[in-house]
């Protein structure tokens, strides 16, 4: 009888095995300490925010550039980078951007970025306005006149002898306030004023590397990592007059993405998407009220004209061109209610562009209406009223040809003599019915259908030389 004999390393396997446990648990020692070293690096980096800045500058863009100072405040960022590339746009939503920079509690940075941006209009006076200001290589900056309402009384008057005679002295109160406006800005960020001036009077630009040397940018960055490492160490005086030193070395940059209701407002208050949201709420409210209870165009009509109403409160609109539209659409319902051979419809068509051409009152980049979607809107319009309109109300004025009241006038025939009292039997559209009437009728006599009294008709005799159509022959037979 045998035993097994009890399981034991020999003295060296259970050593290598000691070492081998001892190497293994030194790895996960070391990656431990490297991943909490690595937290730690990035709890501890910099951290920069990054808002984009691309398009026309309007409303939107002013509530983005608020929400992202007081989002950086909240924070306490390191940097707030606004990278710009800006056709230019309103000068009251440039305004808002620009009193944000200067209350802000945190340094921001206008970037114009990357290669082939600009800053242009009112883009410049932002990068006047920031802490910073910084721009790509193969940008451009500058153009900054601000553009005179058109149609206004002291607007240019022309020249004479090759000389202008006379800005108007609403364009030139309006040049001076933004020259004394961008010179502020350029001397509290100790900027080059003098060609801010120019930029403004002449509408002068300037490539990066020219305002670099002209003392218009703080300097010139390839990238946003270039911009970062070569702020690192720059003192910064903020709007409450402390001075901080930026670390932006290996900063985290967080780009901050546009919510909701930001986009939502960038879409109605494009002067197009406004434009064509007002006509949907006239075209919806005109329908409804011409069809009561047909409820959908009325409903699609108000939300439209709502959305359109707090567009036009936050645009620049010309209340004269939005009453010329108005009165552009009356005279073509007129058309199609009171044909004039087309002189109503003419008229219309010429107020309804014209309104729209002068609805937008300003001339900035990117916020004039189509001109052909004008023209196209104006054209359906017409096609609509004077065309589909027009044949709707003719169809309305036809005889009606369904119902007790499509019986009168019509022919038909008797099927039996009527009796003393006036009543007798006809024929009408192959089926019989009483009627009645005041003069001798025999069997055989054409009759006309004077009136419908339940199921009784009040009927007369036709003449032997009263005209008969050929489909009234053919409801008497």
């Amino acid at each position: 009888m045998s035993y097994a004999k009890p399981f034991a390393f020999p003295p060296y396997e259970l050593v290598c095995y000691a070492v081998g446990m001892l190497r293994a648990f030194r790895r996960i020692l070391g990656l431990v300490l490297i991943m909490i070293g690595s937290t730690n690096a990035i709890a501890s980096a910099p951290h920069v925010l990054l808002l984009d800045i691309h398009g026309p500058i309007g409303p939107a863009t002013a509530m983005d550039v608020e929400k992202a100072v007081t989002q950086a405040e909240q924070r306490q960022t390191a940097l707030l980078i606004l990278r710009l590339d800006t056709p230019g746009g309103l000068d009251q939503a440039m305004r808002r951007i620009i009193r944000s920079i200067m209350n802000s509690g945190v340094p921001v940075a206008a970037y114009v970025a990357p290669s082939g941006a600009r800053a242009a209009s009112a883009g410049t006076y932002i990068l006047y306005a920031a802490h910073i200001a910084a721009m790509a290589p193969a940008t451009n900056l500058g153009a900054a006149t601000p553009i005179a309402v058109g149609g206004l009384p002291g607007t240019s008057k022309g020249e004479k002898n090759g000389k202008s005679t006379d800005d108007g002295d609403m364009h030139r109160k309006m040049v001076n306030d933004a020259v004394a406006y961008i010179r502020s800005l350029a001397e509290l960020r100790h900027r080059n004023a003098d060609w801010a001036e120019k930029a403004v009077r002449q509408a002068a630009s300037l490539s990066a590397s020219q305002a670099l040397r002209s003392g218009v940018i703080d300097l010139i960055a390839e990238n946003t990592d270039v911009l970062l490492n070569r702020l690192d160490g720059r003192s910064i005086t903020l709007a409450d007059g402390t001075t901080r030193v930026l670390h932006t070395r290996n900063a985290v940059v967080e780009t901050i993405e546009r919510d909701w209701r930001s986009r939502l407002l960038g879409m109605i208050t494009h002067p197009n998407i406004a434009y064509i949201l007002l006509l949907l709420g006239l075209y919806g409210l005109f329908f409804e009220l011409a069809n009561p209870g047909f409820v959908l165009p009325g409903v699609i009509g108000a939300i439209s004209l709502l959305l359109a109403l707090y567009a036009m409160q936050l645009l620049p609109i010309d209340f004269t061109g939005l009453a010329l539209i108005l009165l552009g659409i009356g005279f073509m319902i007129a058309e199609a209610f009171a044909p004039s051979f087309g002189i109503l419809g003419l008229g219309g068509i010429l107020a309804f562009v014209i309104g729209s051409l002068m609805l937008m009152d300003t001339q900035a980049p990117g916020f004039a209406i189509s001109l052909q979607l004008i023209l196209g809107l104006a054209l359906a319009t017409a096609a609509f009223f004077i065309l589909i309109v027009g044949m709707a109300l003719k169809a309305r004025r036809r005889p009606v040809v369904s119902g007790a009241s499509a019986l009168v006038g019509q022919l038909a025939r008797a099927e039996t003599d009527f009796s003393e009292d006036g009543t007798g039997t006809i024929k009408l559209m192959g089926e019989l019915w009483n009627a009645r009437c005041s003069l001798p009728v025999k069997r055989g006599d054409k009759v006309r259908i004077l009136a419908v009294h339940g199921l009784t008709l009040s009927v007369e005799p036709v003449d032997g030389n009263d005209p008969v159509t050929t489909k009234q022959q053919e409801l008497c037979t």
